[in-house]
């Protein structure tokens, strides 16, 4: 693994981790109805951190072979996905367009997966838990936006 791509890689990580600092779940996510197999919020950015150093070794690993660019890219496009998710979601309380970005972001990891498998196969695996979080953030996310289709799930004015 080439070190040097790996800290890149994190680095690049920490946008969406920053988007989900910025944009918490405040007032307005702890006044929704959630399901009972909501984690608590203190599981969130534990389960983040360790997806993110995961996806960076795969991506460091795959970024050294030749003919990975279009892997890369799908990198590239999942982890910007992942971003644009908690601005919509927790910034702009839009909880149906946040189960839309998810179903995207799945197709964006199961598409990075298949193009890392190419290359090398432990990268893939390595995304793998990924995919998973990624299937229990939509069933949650789905399940939010049902319990709570109203005018309470859009942003306050002013």
């Amino acid at each position: 693994m080439d070190y040097f791509l790996f800290a890149i890689f994190l680095t690049t990580c920490a946008v969406p981790a920053a988007a989900g600092a910025l944009f918490k779940p405040g007032d307005w996510y702890r006044g929704l109805d959630k399901p009972a197999w909501t984690p608590p919020n203190l599981l969130f950015p534990i389960i983040w951190a360790i997806l993110y150093v995961s996806m960076s070794v795969a991506a460091a690993r795959v970024g050294t072979y030749e003919g990975s660019v279009a892997a890369i890219a799908l990198w590239g496009l999942q982890i910007s996905m992942n971003t644009l998710w908690s601005a919509v979601f927790f910034g702009l309380h839009r909880i149906l367009t946040g189960v839309i970005i998810i179903a995207l972001l799945w197709v964006a990891v199961a598409a990075t997966i298949i193009a890392f498998a190419r290359h090398d196969l432990l990268a893939a695996a390595l995304l793998v838990p990924y995919l998973i979080w990624g299937s229990f953030a939509f069933a949650l996310n789905l399940s939010v936006w049902r319990r709570n289709r109203g005018p309470q799930t859009r942003p306050a004015a002013g």
